[in-house]
């Protein structure tokens, strides 16, 4: 057998294999994203059905309207108004967790001190106790501070369940940076404050913004809080007034309108983990040498 012949078999051989490698991948990405956008898919399909057919099993509505989107929107349901509130809400916990997540993250990941690791624990464990245990004394607190029906109420409660997760993640975000790069940065003339600034915050922008998602999404989606402390249906999330939908009776539940509600509420998240993700990549491609 001549070596052109061997050759050639052997680039035969190459490319199934290459081709393998490429199919299997690419089926597994694509069950997966199916698998997620599918719930997605069918509360679009839901919110486009009129209420003759809110029952239908077909994949696409027989006389698609937007009536329901009109209903989310109508002055009784006040459902723009409550968009604002969460969007205030979830703002003000995602700029303040992350501000002082990020100092208190980079001093347990730079310092060492008897029992930081026992800290960390108990940072962490702070959150997992169950809201429905807690709920109860915060609301005689917040009634005696006359803070019912504030934003403060809704934002102090979400922040003692963001904040031990950022920290807990950004800790670890910085753990992986070397030190020699403050080190290097004060060589070349920088205060640590100034190294902090100009050269560690611009390499943790992919694991900041990764927990700026998470809380803001976390924040967002938050009920049991709002809905316990807030009566006031000026001052309620979308959240609490979407479970407040009513239809034409009280016996009438109007899940047309409520799953246009959930698409209004699941585009701006959807469209912030975009723009954010390919902020992200770029800067874990980007690395050290950034």
């Amino acid at each position: 057998m001549s070596a052109a012949t061997v050759s050639a078999e052997t680039y035969t051989v190459h490319q199934k294999n290459d081709w393998k490698a490429k199919i299997f991948p690419s089926i597994g990405i694509g069950l997966i994203v199916i698998y997620c956008l599918a719930p997605f898919y069918w509360m679009v399909v839901s919110s486009l059905r009129p209420d003759s057919e809110i029952f239908d099993n077909s994949w696409w509505p027989a006389n698609p309207t937007f009536d329901n989107y009109a209903a989310v929107f109508s002055a009784k349901n006040n459902f723009a108004h409550g968009l604002l509130n969460s969007t205030i809400v979830s703002v003000a916990v995602t700029i303040i967790a992350l501000l002082v997540a990020t100092f208190a993250s980079y001093a347990l990941a730079r310092l060492e001190f008897r029992g930081k690791t026992l800290l960390l624990f108990l940072v962490i464990a702070t959150s997992m106790f169950p809201l429905v245990a807690i709920i109860v004394p915060l609301l005689k607190n917040f009634s005696e501070w006359g803070w019912i029906n504030t934003y403060q109420a809704m934002i102090i409660p979400d922040l003692s369940f963001s904040l031990p997760l950022a920290v807990w993640n950004l800790t670890s975000f910085f753990r992986q940076m070397p030190q020699e790069l403050e080190q290097a940065a004060m060589v070349d003339g920088c205060t640590p404050a100034q190294a902090f600034r100009k050269v560690i915050l611009p390499i943790a922008a992919p694991g900041i913004f990764t927990t700026a998602i998470i809380i803001f999404i976390g924040a967002w989606n938050e009920f049991l809080v709002a809905v316990t402390m807030i009566n006031d249906p000026t001052m309620q999330p979308a959240t609490v007034l979407l479970s407040k939908f009513t239809g034409a009776s009280q016996f009438n539940t109007p899940f047309g309108s409520q799953m246009a509600a959930g698409v209004v509420m699941t585009i701006p998240l959807v469209i912030m983990v975009l723009l954010f993700q390919r902020r992200i990549v770029a800067g874990l491609a980007a690395g050290g040498v950034k």
